[in-house]
């Protein structure tokens, strides 16, 4: 028996976020805050906060928020790179990123942004959606909606934490839009 890099984007995510936050732990503290989190306040005149748009999905605030995010993407991510495809994968986790990060920037400019709870909450929808038809809308995709997106607006009505609830509904949205317009899957 030998191991196989079954899922190259999920385990490449995966791989490169612990990096991100082992650095960050250890010998890099200020590396999460600097590259990997979004820009508050956003500055158009300066490269790198168009780079964090993308690189905030990679920084996570400690092993908790990682392992939470990382959970569902090793459950996620793979059955999605079966059904679709690798490069489809990086292209919804990118769109993802930057569609979360404008948002962010634009309707929450004071307000720094980091982790991979957007591409969760994307991954999550769109898995409830593999098995589309044309003309045909999925009972799990609307309990999905309802559950984990209706649970977040909620949370964001009714909490004050440091949780990006925005972020998983943006997310959520994007990922229901790549699923009904996305080519037909791989299976």
């Amino acid at each position: 028996m030998k191991l196989r890099y079954n899922a190259p984007v999920t385990l490449t995510f995966t791989f490169v976020s612990a990096a991100v936050l082992l650095l960050t732990s250890t010998i890099l503290p200020n590396l999460t805050s600097q590259w990997f989190s979004t820009p508050a306040p956003f500055q158009s005149n300066n490269f790198g906060d168009y780079v964090k748009l993308i690189t905030y999905v990679f920084g996570h605030a400690n092993v908790t928020h990682y392992m939470g995010n990382f959970t569902m993407i090793l459950i996620l991510g793979p059955i999605l790179e079966a059904a679709y495809g690798s490069g489809f994968l990086v292209l919804s986790i990118f769109i993802t990123a930057v569609t979360t990060g404008l948002l962010n920037v634009l309707f929450f400019p004071g307000s720094m942004l980091l982790g991979a709870s957007g591409i969760v909450f994307m991954m999550i929808i769109l898995a409830s959606i593999t098995n589309f038809n044309k003309g045909e809308i999925p009972l799990t995709f609307i309990l999905v909606m309802v559950v984990y997106l209706g649970g977040q607006v909620w949370d964001a009505l009714a909490k004050q934490d440091n949780i990006s609830q925005f972020a998983h509904i943006a997310g959520g949205i994007v990922g229901s839009f790549l699923g009904f317009f996305r080519a037909k899957p791989k299976v």
